[in-house]
């Protein structure tokens, strides 16, 4: 199953807000419902949000060339209607990415535009592969195990992607290659992305999975119950810096107390040298009631104000590694993405 594609022209994509119990491909034939399905998180994931901004464009693309006919197409009404997509998620660095891409075919028309956003799609799958082989040889290389256990938090599997994941995509490959002892997802504050999506696909793939209350991950860190820590990524920063759903930061302090390796996966798409330290990366404020209550219950007395940051950075000093479908960097040794070059898979 495909997280989102392009289908007889309209986006299907699976609600998540439905999953595990319900399984729903949506079909969006409309700029506002695209939106409010990216901010309502039934499409999310930095990879997938690339996605869904490039198949964005081409979908605000073809309803102008049908308002105004293709003799008259209106590239300026299209960018203005794409400014708004772009907005949608402000942490997430992949989704005006992949906007800004598509809008970069829009001179050809229409067609062009698909076109480019299709390429995105493919090219989204092929780093999925790339990076679940590159970090599977890194895991076994860093821990000097063939066989690992392996703490995530969040989803990152195919659920954030078009298919297969990026941190969780190196936990299938693990797996598939007789790699995997035990996987620990966390339960993921406070919209229980791990325990929800991620334990789904841990399910479906069949892999030895327990899940963990977020604020336990830290202190069974200490304790010795993983090899190594896989994360993805909303954003990097030019200096190796990380945006990840909120609880990677005390994942990665309680990784270097344990002396365990931590890994940031994510596309090259993720990687923004225009940012150039964690501290110049907005994080994303979503309010009071996923925090109040969950699941249409209230669980907080009424008035009760909140701060819920849904990401965190974590300081590149804490990152072991940063895998991508393109070159592994290694911030712990004073690497960054500015330092080292496409294609370097070593240090």
């Amino acid at each position: 199953m495909r997280t989102i594609d392009w289908v007889d022209g309209v986006i299907e994509l699976i609600d998540q807000t439905l999953l595990p119990h319900t399984i729903e491909v949506q079909r969006v034939t409309e700029l506002p419902t695209l939106i409010d399905d990216i901010q309502r998180l039934a499409v999310r994931g930095a990879p997938a949000l690339g996605v869904a901004g490039a198949f964005g464009v081409a979908l605000i693309a073809a309803s102008v060339a049908v308002e105004n006919g293709d003799a008259d197409f209106d590239e300026a009404e299209v960018r203005r209607q794409a400014a708004l997509l772009r907005e949608a998620r402000p942490t997430a660095v992949n989704l005006s990415w992949g906007v800004d891409r598509a809008l970069t075919a829009l001179a050809g028309g229409p067609a062009a535009v698909l076109a480019e956003a299709i390429a995105i799609r493919d090219e989204d799958i092929a780093a999925c592969v790339s990076m679940g082989l590159y970090g599977a040889d890194l895991t076994r290389e860093l821990t000097g195990k063939d066989r690992v256990r392996v703490m995530t938090i969040c989803n990152t599997g195919s659920l954030a992607t078009v298919e297969r994941g990026t941190a969780l995509g190196v936990v299938q490959t693990l797996l598939e290659q007789g790699s995997l002892e035990e996987a620990f997802p966390l339960e993921t504050r406070p919209l229980l992305q791990g325990a929800r999506l991620t334990a789904w696909e841990l399910t479906r793939m069949e892999a030895p999975f327990r899940l963990i209350i977020d604020s336990a991950g830290p202190f069974l860190l200490s304790r010795g119950i993983a090899d190594a820590v896989f994360i993805g990524a909303d954003r990097i920063a030019a200096n190796g810096d990380s945006a990840n759903k909120i609880g990677s930061f005390s994942l990665a302090l309680a990784a270097q107390h344990a002396g365990v390796p931590f890994i940031v996966v994510a596309p090259e798409s993720t990687v923004d040298m225009l940012t150039a330290t964690g501290a110049d990366i907005e994080i994303e404020d979503r309010g009071s009631d996923e925090v109040c209550g969950f699941g249409g219950t209230r669980t907080a007395p009424e008035g009760t104000n909140t701060v819920n940051p849904a990401f965190d950075v974590t300081p590149h000093e804490l990152i072991t590694a940063i895998v991508t479908e393109r070159r592994i960097i290694l911030p712990g040794k004073g690497e960054s993405p500015v330092s080292v070059p496409l294609g370097a898979l070593r240090s």
